[in-house]
């Protein structure tokens, strides 16, 4: 189910008369994604990750980042994500990367219980008209002196 985010994107650049961008495109998985983990969709965010999906470094596949996606969804009922700025670099017509800090964090009511920010790297590719997420690395960041 795609995101009204993604539909709102695509209509204005063809009310515009001009195709969205490769950035614009990414930015709206993206931010798609961000929605889904706020919402507990797990299932529809997973449709966004490519079967030969690898994370940190190779170390993590497809199947094992559902898993770490389920547990994250379990440990923490209220996830929430803030992306900061999204930076997108076209690679090919097919494929591209985006780079982003995010700030996690999760826990019942307005403060959270916990909290961190991570630096994520990472790469899309073109597939049937969609782009899908190929690979991610992520790492914690930490603010201050």
């Amino acid at each position: 189910m795609k995101h009204p985010a993604l539909i709102g994107v695509v209509l204005l650049a063809v009310g515009c008369g001009q195709a969205p961008s490769v950035e614009q495109l990414i930015v709206a998985e993206i931010r798609e994604m961000e929605s889904q983990i706020e919402s507990g969709e797990r299932l529809n965010f997973m449709a966004h990750i490519a079967e030969d999906f690898r994370g940190q470094g190779g170390a993590m596949n497809r199947d094992e980042l559902r898993a770490y996606v389920v547990l994250q969804f379990n440990r923490y009922k209220d996830l929430s994500a803030r992306l900061l700025p999204i930076t997108v670099q076209e690679i090919t017509g097919t494929e591209a990367r985006a780079d982003f800090r995010a700030l996690l964090t999760g826990g019942p009511g307005w403060i959270p219980q916990d909290g961190q920010f991570y630096e994520i790297v990472t790469h899309w590719r073109l597939e049937d008209g969609e782009w899908l997420l190929i690979a991610a690395d992520w790492k914690p960041v930490q603010l201050g002196p």
